[in-house]
């Protein structure tokens, strides 16, 4: 079994700094891979960026690359999205989901089974 929990959302004005964590709970020995999606209501859900399993190599969707920074701290079971230079356009419900496989970019939410519950990220220009 996993469990995801997503915590650090907020309001922050335009040009500012956030950084989302989540927390991962199994009780399995095999790697997850992580990823961050984003939806706004009446838009589709986009997925963000991905820390896959193994060495830790990271993608992002071109919307964000060079802004936001998928990291993690294996000995607390987190992985954390730094997003900086936010923007108006960033302002969604943000969701960590896992797979125990590599899924294939571009994401898709169907190929990951563990979603947290989400964190609101709002972002004023």
């Amino acid at each position: 079994q996993v469990q995801l929990v997503e915590s650090g959302g907020g309001s922050v004005q335009a040009g500012g700094s956030l950084r989302l964590s989540c927390q991962v709970s199994k009780d399995t020995m095999d790697p997850i891979t992580i990823a961050w999606f984003r939806q706004d209501p009446g838009k589709e859900r986009e997925g963000v960026g991905v820390l896959y399993a193994g060495r830790g190599t990271t993608m992002y969707a071109d919307s964000v690359k060079d802004r936001f920074t998928i990291s993690q701290d294996n000995a607390r079971n987190m992985v954390y999205l730094q997003m900086n230079s936010l923007k108006a356009e960033d302002t969604a419900m943000y969701f960590c989901a896992g797979a125990r496989y590599l899924p294939r970019w571009p994401l898709y939410e169907g190929d990951f089974v563990y979603w947290g519950q989400g964190t609101q990220v709002t972002v004023s220009s």
